[in-house]
């Protein structure tokens, strides 16, 4: 019963890699990625499409993951690949939300790949992919799904909004993550909500920087705050020390412009 030793196999992948998401090393994310490829043998594009494509998007993901741990682009170059092959099959007319789906994860894999180069391109195009993800993605027909989208759009903007001048990608991004936390809640989602204030804590910490007050500063290390309930030691190690050192950059940028007021008070 070869299909159902590949639906066997796809289904150890996504229990391995599950657990290769809360483990800081790579082996499990790696177990994952092989029982992918094994599936994929039986899982042919001509003999089962739509199991194709899904295990093509989980196999991508799997890579992402191991991406994103990695310093090259060669695993994201190659999820950003097959996110685009699985499109041809998970359309927007034959499957709206599987194809919704595709391009959110699409979008996170160009925001990685995106934050490695020097150039915008990358990122541009993750905010067009979450944005048409968001078509289908609908707060009222998949609340979940439309905030990790929310989410990964918050993350694509922030990145650009790193490299500008302005303002305004970086208030975009607040407003995205934002609305991600109107649903993903801690009690229903808690590493989803963890991973939503992480992003938050830093667009605010950006535009913190731009400005001369200290209230966007307090923001920020309030949802980091928030995400380090979830993000602890033992559950997430890798986001736990993450997140650690992100509060600790905002904080000193607080006690910085804090001293000259002291200072005044004291004279």
């Amino acid at each position: 019963m070869p299909l159902d030793w590949a639906a066997t196999q796809t289904n150890l992948g996504a229990a391995l890699f599950r657990l290769g998401e809360r483990e800081s090393g790579t082996g499990r994310l790696e177990e994952a990625v092989a029982a992918y490829r094994e599936a994929l043998k039986e899982y042919t594009r001509e003999r089962v499409p739509l199991d194709w494509a899904a295990t093509q998007t989980n196999l991508r993901a799997a890579l992402f993951r191991l991406g994103e741990r990695e310093s090259g682009t060669g695993r994201l170059e190659e999820a950003v690949a097959a996110y685009r092959e699985a499109l041809k099959e998970r359309t927007h007319e034959r499957v709206p939300l599987d194809w919704a789906a595709t391009q959110t994860n699409l979008g996170a894999a160009l925001s990685s790949l995106g934050e490695r180069e020097s150039g915008t391109g990358r990122l541009e195009e993750a905010v067009a992919a979450c944005r048409e993800a968001l078509k289908e993605r609908t707060r009222e027909r998949v609340p979940l799904d439309w905030a990790m989208t929310q989410t990964n759009l918050g993350n694509a903007l922030l990145s650009l909004g790193e490299r500008e001048s302005g303002s305004g990608r970086l208030e975009e991004a607040v407003a995205a993550y934002r609305e991600a936390l109107k649903e993903c809640i801690r009690e229903r989602a808690p590493f989803d909500w963890a991973e939503a204030q992480t992003g938050l804590g830093n667009a605010l910490f950006h535009l913190g920087e731009q400005e001369s007050g200290s209230g966007r500063l307090e923001e920020s290390v309030a949802a980091y705050g928030a995400a380090l309930e979830e993000y602890t030691r033992e559950a997430a190690p890798r986001w736990h020390d993450i997140t650690q050192q992100n509060m600790a950059r905002c904080l000193a940028l607080l006690e910085q412009r804090r001293k000259p007021q002291t200072a005044r008070r004291g004279k």
